[in-house]
């Protein structure tokens, strides 16, 4: 099949019709089982897509599958920075409890690789019947037992360093265990293959959304999982301190002519470009006859970055939120969460909070499988399958359940000093930064959702009950141990 381009079919495409923390509720299996495309971007936040307010970059795709499907406006990722969160992603656990629980240096791998203990939503879903693919960067092993192909995922395509991945011209990237030679010439900077393209020939997102493809087209005679993880729109961080801009992509495409500068150009573009894929994929999955069968869930690792030379406030990527990647306030760590599958999901917005975690409980649910015992996950079917009340009854049992909430959420953040946050319900955010004596920030997200009013001093209890949950959500971690920051430091950053 002849492919177009990703920013010949982007318009087009645009138009073509088409329990408590800790436990999972399963219900009884599907009648068969969905396949499940998992997209995840890399720094996008809350606030940089049309259909949550975006109103510069154009993501024609995504806002339509938010108008034809579920999209969640309180959904959170597992950490603030990469790695953590897609620890969380994969083992269900949250980041307490989970093996990566941070962003380690290249020099020592270890802390950021999982371990063959590790269950992770590739091998439940392998183990259920699923064909498993990742394409896109992984970020949670090297060729040790945290690669790929040791944790559950048939077939791999894409970056397995962090620190590669931000080079988007790279001079090779990995199949599997094979090194795959590319024609990008590199300037080498840090470790793992980063630095910058002096001839960018060859862009990997573009290679990804030809991966992406071939995959569905080997998998239409089983159930299959794709985990599909661009890298935008994350700068490449060392281009940015070699050439001061570290957006990189191969065209402005519809942002050329503006007068923005030319990192904001690059940034628009590189989200435009992976709506422009997506729309891709569920133009080939209606081709192939599979989009009724297939759940597609896009999201992004944590809030937007500050990272690649553009003005960072010029398209208030985090929205109505405060703060950015690295943060713990909502702007950091609220990602933006569509879902759809034709005539499964109905067109609606959930203000239900739910997190990364509990995409195990969930697709554990939809496979008819069961969620690994210790995953701090509640399945979020209910929500995902509701249906409105109509003559003939309100459909399956799964539809009619109630859905199971979390009694809090917790996150711990480990560079420059030890940081924690809980959310507590809906309402009550606590953030304490830095040292374990630093004093807990309170907000009142019921009535201050950008978390400016701080209101620890007028709820004791409340404060009282989040420090203690800071102590006992966390288990010790010898690859993570708490660091805490020198006091002037610590008192410092509050803000």
């Amino acid at each position: 099949m002849t492919r177009l381009p990703a920013f010949i079919t982007w318009i087009c495409l645009a138009i073509v019709p088409t329990t408590p923390s800790g436990h999972c509720a399963v219900a009884s299996s599907p009648p068969f089982k969905p396949n499940i495309i998992l997209i995840l971007a890399d720094d996008l936040g809350y606030g940089e897509l049309g259909c949550y307010g975006q109103s510069k970059i154009k993501t024609p795709n995504l806002d339509r599958m938010a108008r034809e499907g579920l999209r969640f406006t309180r959904f959170y990722a597992g950490a603030t920075v990469c790695a953590p969160s897609r620890s969380v992603l994969m083992t269900g656990q949250h980041g307490g409890h989970t093996t990566v629980r941070g962003n380690a240096s290249a020099k020592d791998r270890r802390p950021q690789t999982l371990r063959s203990n590790d269950i992770t939503i590739a091998e439940m879903l392998k183990s259920a019947g699923y064909k498993t693919g990742l394409v896109g960067k992984w970020g949670l092993g090297m060729d040790d037992e945290g690669h790929p192909n040791r944790q559950g995922f048939d077939y791999f395509f894409g970056y397995l360093s962090q620190l590669h991945a931000h080079n988007h011209f790279p001079d090779h990237l990995w199949r599997n265990f094979d090194k795959v030679p590319l024609r990008n010439k590199i300037v080498p900077m840090a470790e793992d293959g980063a630095g910058y393209s002096t001839n960018a020939l060859q862009f990997a997102g573009d290679l990804f959304a030809e991966e992406v493809l071939d995959f569905i087209d080997r998998s239409t005679n089983q159930p299959f999982f794709l985990y599909f993880c661009p890298v935008v729109p994350h700068a490449n961080n060392e281009r940015k301190k070699a050439l001061e801009n570290g957006m990189e992509v191969p065209d402005f495409g519809p942002y050329k002519d503006h007068t923005w500068d030319i990192a904001s150009k690059g940034h628009a573009a590189m989200i435009t470009r992976l709506d422009a894929d997506i729309g891709r994929v569920r133009q080939h999955l209606r081709v192939l006859g599979l989009e009724n069968r297939t759940l597609i869930v896009f999201t992004s690792d944590n809030g937007p970055h500050k990272e690649g030379g553009q003005d960072h406030s010029f398209f208030k990527p985090s929205g109505p939120l405060s703060g950015f990647k690295r943060d713990l306030t909502d702007g950091g760590i609220c990602v933006p969460f569509i879902a759809t599958w034709p005539s499964k999901i109905q067109p609606s917005v959930s203000s239900h909070v739910s997190y990364f975690g509990d995409l195990m409980a969930t697709f554990a649910e939809l496979s008819g499988t069961t969620a690994p015992k210790n995953v701090d996950s509640v399945s979020i079917v209910p929500t995902l399958l509701r249906r409105p009340a109509t003559a003939e009854g309100r459909g399956t049992a799964a539809q009619n359940r109630l859905q199971p909430a979390h009694p809090h959420l917790y996150w711990e953040f480990h560079e420059n000093g030890f940081s924690q946050a809980v959310l507590l319900g809906t309402r009550w955010k606590g953030i304490r930064l830095k040292r374990l004596d630093s004093p807990i920030q309170l907000y009142d997200l019921s009535t201050d959702p950008s978390e400016k009013k701080d209101v620890a001093t007028n709820y004791p209890v409340i404060v009282k009950k989040i420090a203690l949950l800071f102590q006992t959500e966390r288990s010790d971690s010898p690859l993570w141990p708490i660091k805490e920051a020198p006091a002037e430091k610590a008192k410092a950053s509050e803000h």
